[in-house]
């Protein structure tokens, strides 16, 4: 069992800027939890305080119960995987696998089963006597990863390990990450701003901004119900248009669509996907911009009567063109006012 706990932890560098701002998160044992947001949003500072490569202002983690506040990273029981790699290019992969396990004065012969056996685990048997140079940037951090796996950590760490990678490897590697970490069932904890990313390989999703929590859910929900505009901002493709309701219609440029809510300014929220489109010679209630076929859809991009620019995906791309009027059929829809959801439909 390896659970996680990280409770009221703040983090103040010199300026004053707080980078992590009294979050609390717990992982449950063999879960993957990505914490995912902009740059500045406060995921690697605070990924590296439960690394122990940071230490916190205020608050407390915990591993199975043990405070792990304040011990240093060679003595706590995670193990980290860089976006930079961090290896050692003077030695082997062998020898870049077995040096941890050298420190904690684990017998060669163990070495040799651990180091071999990760190896394996993350398809690289029989590169154990090849120099780091000779690797694919795609071998290298399977080497970073195995070299954390073979310390047999309690909590894996993994800090954007993908982000300096092509997309096919991207997508290939985090599909194989995710393999091993459920076939380990190892409690991992995983920052990256990729949203695919996230929606592809977590089992929760923390939105973070400003140092704090947005929202906390399963990726689907993270999705389909956002709790705030920046999040429904930030996860995947949204049309956020800010409107004002009268009377149960909300109103924006010409476009106007029923909204049950009291009266006052309202931001509409709508998916590409959700948002059917037809064309008219008049009464429109805006113009197709732009029209992008990507083969499998199309994604139109349509202005609104007062410039205001928003997505809809379409599966017949051919049938739109640049100029023509449209009028919007929203099939889902969520209203948001402040920064609380007002609506969903």
């Amino acid at each position: 069992m390896s659970v996680l706990k990280i409770k009221e932890i703040s983090k103040i560098f010199a300026g004053p800027v707080r980078a992590v701002d009294n979050f609390s998160l717990d992982v449950a044992d063999g879960e993957l939890v990505c914490l995912l947001g902009p740059s500045g949003s406060g995921k690697s500072t605070l990924l590296r305080m439960v690394g122990g490569f940071e230490t916190p202002t205020s608050g407390v983690m915990t591993i199975d119960g043990e405070d792990i506040t304040h011990v240093p990273p060679e003595k706590r029981p995670t193990g980290m995987v860089f976006q930079s790699h961090a290896l050692w290019t003077h030695m082997n992969v062998f020898k870049n696998l077995a040096f941890g396990l050298k420190l904690r004065k684990v017998a060669p012969d163990e070495i040799k089963r651990r180091v071999d056996g990760v190896l394996d685990l993350v398809g690289l048997n029989g590169y154990g006597t090849r120099h780091v140079a000779q690797l694919s940037g795609g071998q290298q951090q399977r080497v970073a990863l195995a070299r954390s796996l073979v310390l047999e950590p309690k909590i894996l760490l993994l800090d954007e390990p993908f982000a300096s990678l092509d997309q096919h490897l991207r997508e290939r590697l985090r599909e194989e990450v995710r393999d091993i970490q459920q076939r380990l069932k190892i409690t991992t904890l995983f920052v990256t701003h990729g949203q695919d990313e996230a929606l592809s390989m977590a089992d929760r999703i923390v939105v973070m901004r400003d140092g704090k929590t947005e929202q906390i859910d399963r990726p689907d929900i993270v999705y389909r119900e956002p709790q705030t505009p920046f999040v429904a901002g930030f996860i995947g493709t949204m049309n956020l248009i800010e409107g004002t309701v009268s009377n149960g219609i909300f109103s924006k440029a010409g476009y106007s669509t029923p909204l049950p809510v009291s009266d006052g300014p309202a931001i509409l929220a709508v998916r590409p996907e959700a948002l059917d489109l037809s064309v008219v010679t008049e009464n429109s209630q805006g113009k197709v911009h732009r029209v992008t076929d990507y083969g499998s859809h199309g994604l139109v991009d349509l202005e609104l009567l007062d410039s205001t620019r928003i997505k809809a995906m379409v599966s017949h791309p051919d049938l739109f063109r640049a100029g023509q009027g449209v009028t919007l059929a929203p099939r889902a829809i969520a209203a948001y006012r402040g920064n609380a959801v007002i609506h969903r439909a």
